[in-house]
């Protein structure tokens, strides 16, 4: 599913196009994503685009009358697109603006979302109680050692919770877990500060690579252009049925939390 990079990429890529722009008309062809689109959201028709932002992995559109609260789900994307371009399969919303543009979002799945609020939208129920943006400066190893302290979870799972850290999704948890060299099965509470350092150094480069590669294709997303994200490449051990790149060990499957678990028996520990 689209996890942060992701989002970022999609985030960069409509930006320029949806900035201080007027929204003309806004068509929703499938009212029913993971939730019905609120009917509220056909009065920002008129309404000028005031700031996009991203808060985990969702998409903030700010207007003068309201905001949209824009969720990919798992198989959901955004390209931009001149107002006359045909519709594609899957295409549920096209917001057309007054340059003669349109963003269309398609969800094949439909397990994203397009919420609306007339408050703060950081205040909505489901953005309210999130953790600390990891590439921000409010994570930090002193952070994440005193969330990890006395819980058994595992540390994979930890950096998972949205509540403790956003945005770090399965892939990227895999990846960074492995180029630290640390177990994903390992119980939080006995990791040292001085490998958690390591653990969230890692994690922000990984991110920070990930999103200057357009993010990760494994089935359906795509930039807001329509080209692939190229972090597929540069994948060491997710979706990995061959060898460790380290060391040559079969990489290991596993899973936890309902989702796929990838690492190295000998170089993970």
């Amino acid at each position: 599913m689209p996890e942060l990079p992701e989002v970022e990429t999609t985030l960069r890529g409509i930006e320029p196009h949806c900035l201080h722009r007027k929204i003309i008309t806004i068509e929703i062809s499938q009212p029913k994503l993971r939730w019905p689109i609120p009917g509220q959201i056909q009065t920002l028709q008129n309404s000028k685009v005031l700031s996009l932002y991203r808060r985990a992995k969702y998409l903030v559109m700010s207007t003068d009358n309201g905001h949209m609260i824009w969720h990919l789900g798992m198989s959901g994307s955004m390209r931009i697109t001149p107002t006359t371009t045909p519709a594609v399969l899957h295409e549920h919303v096209k917001l057309t603006f007054d340059n003669g543009s349109s963003l269309r979002y398609r969800d094949p799945r439909r397990f994203g979302a397009l919420l609306f609020t007339l408050n703060n939208p950081l205040e909505h129920k489901l953005l309210a109680a999130l953790g600390p943006e990891p590439l921000s400066d409010d994570f930090t190893a002193d952070y994440l050692w005193d969330k990890c302290q006395n819980r058994k979870k595992a540390i994979k799972n930890i950096i998972m919770d949205g509540h403790i850290v956003v945005g770090v999704g399965n892939i990227y948890a895999c990846e960074s877990l492995f180029i630290s060299g640390i177990n994903p099965k390992t119980q939080a509470t006995g990791i040292s500060k001085k490998r958690l350092e390591i653990l969230v150094n890692t994690i922000k480069l990984v991110l920070q690579k990930a999103i200057q590669q357009g993010g990760t294709t494994l089935q359906d997303f795509t930039q807001a252009d329509g080209k692939p994200g190229y972090f597929t490449q540069s994948l060491k051990v997710y979706g990995n049925d061959k060898n460790c790149p380290k060391c040559d060990t079969p990489v290991k499957r596993i899973t936890q939390g309902q989702r796929s678990t990838f690492y190295c028996t000998k170089c993970q520990t």
